[in-house]
């Protein structure tokens, strides 16, 4: 007898799309092996490690740039007082002086969504992803959240039938049409309890891969008998 494959979960917490492979460097590694290595690797940006591979820091191109920007001139009071922790960072020499301390982090059982705001209040392209000792144990960028988007629109209608409308649409739920196209999940069809329309909406939209929620339903219409 078969078994029924199990269904696939869709990625929701760092952890499903982080990158596990990270190339870091330690916090005397010098201005030069800096610029070096974020060339090899094309990546923008490195965590800062001591000890027992724990996340001290992350120095980014940002934080290199000061060294070019003050390299021939003598900046004016003005600068001086507007730029002070650029020009600190134009005299430094290794990792240590040139990071951002204390390092923004997040764990790999972060939601997503989690991640994205950390990234987008704090204005960061990526994140080292640390366990509970602050040990590094992968990096997740912009583009690794936005990887949830490449889900099959089949896969999506899927888990829109078996998470929203199942468990709410229980006695009508086979008669409600979902459609998803590009992301946009479409539903469909006449329901008997319409104030949970609003509910199923916020529960569409909260699935990984959606883009939005087109909610057509309608209350179930009494027919009279002929």
């Amino acid at each position: 007898m078969s078994s029924t494959p199990p269904v696939p979960r869709s990625p929701r917490i760092v952890g499903d799309v982080m990158t596990a492979t990270v190339v870091a460097v330690g916090r005397d590694a010098p201005f030069k092996e800096i610029v070096r290595t974020m060339e090899q690797w094309r990546v923008s940006a490195l965590p800062v490690l001591e000890g027992e591979s724990r996340v001290v820091g992350v120095v980014s191109e940002a934080d290199l740039l000061p060294k070019e920007q003050f390299r021939d001139r003598i900046p004016s009071r003005i600068e001086q007082a507007r730029e002070l922790e650029a020009l600190g960072k134009a005299g430094g020499l290794t990792a240590g002086e040139l990071m951002t301390a204390p390092a923004i982090t997040v764990h790999a059982d972060a939601t997503i969504a989690h991640a994205a705001r950390t990234m987008a209040v704090r204005k960061v392209k990526r994140l080292p992803v640390v366990d509970a000792m602050g040990r590094l144990e992968g990096v997740v960028s912009r583009g690794d959240l936005l990887k949830v988007f490449l889900r099959e629109d089949a896969e999506i209608a899927e888990e829109v039938r078996r998470e929203v409308v199942g468990p709410l649409f229980l006695s009508h739920a086979q008669e409600v049409v979902i459609e998803v196209n590009e992301g946009v999940v479409t539903v469909r069809g006449e329901i008997r309890d319409t104030s949970l329309v609003p509910v199923a909406a916020r529960l569409i939209r909260a699935i990984e891969g959606v883009v939005d929620a087109d909610m057509r339903l309608t209350a179930v219409r009494h027919r009279t008998p002929s």
